[in-house]
């Protein structure tokens, strides 16, 4: 599963340094999948969109931080546990019961984010 930030979140920007994929956007900012990866050309979404990774893509939230579910590996292959859960201390970042991904796809998704 992907990790979102549910709407009790308090903008306090723990979380985002923590993110060993840059997959935490402060509200109302655009993200892009080249931040912080090793990404180049064009990306496959899990949608089955394809992406320039240099696109700045439309924020998610507007109001509070948020998760890009495509560069989140629930910090598979970097630490024992979501580090954004570890530090949150209002306890906002949770599993996505929608972006549901098994060890193998997090560490191969780590892999293609980090070539």
């Amino acid at each position: 599963m992907a990790i979102i930030i549910t709407d009790e979140c308090i903008n306090c920007g723990a979380c985002e340094p923590e993110c060993p994929n840059n997959a935490i956007y402060e509200g109302g900012v655009e993200w892009a999948m080249s931040d912080g990866t090793g990404v180049k050309g064009i990306f496959k979404l899990m949608n089955g969109s394809e992406i320039d990774v240099n696109a700045k893509q439309k924020p998610i939230s507007n109001e509070i931080y948020y998760i890009v579910p495509d560069k989140c590996t629930e910090c598979v292959g970097f630490h024992e546990e979501p580090q954004c859960a570890a530090v949150c201390p209002v306890d906002c970042c949770v599993p996505d019961p929608d972006v549901v991904e098994s060890n193998e796809q997090l560490l191969a998704k780590k892999a293609k984010l980090h070539l």
